[in-house]
């Protein structure tokens, strides 16, 4: 019987040229298996079509927004994940939802490989691979970009050979991933860290120097889930998607930053993520409102783990899913609205309402009514800084 491969397939040049690739170097079918994560572009019947033409035996496609959304880019939100306090993790929670769907076709055509077109010094390869022996420990994996040397000149001298039904010649200057919850830019100029981004650069937002008349939404939750802007109900792609479009037309949402990669170089990467920001700033206060001190400071050191853990590619493991079960008992209360003004570049929280609030209005306030009982305090003090009273006497001594 033949060796079967899946293949994680985009469309574009690289993965089409993969198909027959794969085919010479390992003699196996190719399955190609595209995964629509709301990257935009192609329709995926068009995809489907350009992988049998390339010489898959099958290809298969998935809409997959709704899943990506609700199962992963929630989770984030719920996390507050912002890799190096700043990156929402764009291209790191699309790789698992991906994964789940190329595991599921090699079982399906009783595959024995899973490949990829990650290159050998990214964080992608490692999602991929890890991802798949998490889910199913006896595929093996290839990545022909890396393991069999195939540089872009080559793959476009396969394409030309074979004629194989895709443009050649168009190259973007940039590495680009996009999804629903964002965007990432990489490579050309932006390689040098001294220089700066430019307009074109950017895809989701705005140029938040433009003057423009501010936007105000309100944004409500349940138990962390995003649930209605403006009062009117959404399911989380639709928030995401509408705070893309609101959050990116004020400019919000753009980063440009030296990331740790995995493999241990350092890489200026650009994002984009409007929806993502807007909805993490949004949840981070609620949180504030809604959260008690000690759970609050303890979830922001789980929140850390958790994202390096799924930048770092271990989606499945079992760390990740103990934390997201804390992170789930975490937001049982966090239920309100949150206001917030879009503009120039920032999302800024002008407005909090909860009926599970911790804030009391009496205890808080200097004024009248004031329920404080500020002659407790004297006695507090005393004792909360006893020990390092004691410890200064001997050390001062």
């Amino acid at each position: 019987m033949t060796e079967r491969v899946v293949l994680a397939y985009s469309g574009g040049l690289d993965t089409s040229v993969c198909i027959g690739w794969i085919a010479e170097e390992t003699g196996a079918e190719v399955i190609a298996v595209a995964v629509d994560v709301g990257q935009g572009g192609e329709d995926l019947d068009v995809i489907r079509k350009r992988a049998l033409d390339c010489g898959a035996v099958e290809a298969e496609v998935a809409d997959a927004k709704d899943e990506f959304a609700d199962e992963y880019c929630l989770p984030a939100i719920k996390a507050n994940a912002l890799y190096m306090d700043r990156y929402p993790l764009v291209s790191a929670l699309s790789r698992p939802t991906i994964v789940k769907h190329l595991v599921a076709a090699a079982k399906k055509h009783g595959a024995t490989t899973v490949a990829h077109g990650c290159t050998g010094k990214g964080n992608d390869q490692v999602r991929f691979e890890a991802g798949i022996s998490s889910l199913a420990p006896d595929l093996k994996c290839i990545a022909p970009v890396r393991d069999y040397a195939m540089t872009r000149d080559k793959a476009i001298a396969f394409c030309e050979e074979k004629n194989l039904p895709i443009a050649t010649t168009k190259k973007s200057p940039y590495s680009i991933d996009q999804n629903v919850f964002g965007r990432a830019v990489e490579t050309g100029f932006l390689e040098d860290i001294w220089n700066a981004p430019i307009e074109d650069v950017y895809e989701y937002t705005e140029n938040p120097a433009v003057p423009r008349e501010a936007d105000e939404v309100i944004i409500s939750f349940k138990e962390g889930v995003p649930v209605a802007i403006d009062g009117k109900p959404v399911t989380v792609l639709q928030a995401i998607q509408q705070l893309n479009e609101r959050a990116g037309a004020q400019g919000i949402g753009r980063i440009d930053m030296v990331e740790d990669r995995l493999v241990g170089i350092k890489s200026r990467e650009v994002y984009e993520a409007p929806g993502a920001i807007a909805l993490i700033t949004a949840h981070q206060e609620l949180e504030n409102v809604t959260v008690e001190r000690e759970l609050a400071r303890y979830k922001r050191q789980v929140e850390q783990r958790w994202g390096e853990l799924v930048y770092d590619g271990l989606w499945f493991s079992p760390l990740k899913r103990a934390l997201e079960g804390f992170i789930d008992e975490a937001s049982q209360q966090v239920t309100g609205d949150i206001r917030m003004t879009l503009h120039g570049g920032r999302a800024v929280v002008t407005g909090r309402k909860s009926d599970q609030s911790l804030y009391d209005f009496n205890l808080a306030t200097y004024d009248t009514g004031d329920t404080f009982d500020q002659s407790l305090s004297k006695g507090f003090i005393e004792l909360f800084g006893m020990s390092s009273k004691i410890a200064a006497k001997r050390d001062l001594a």
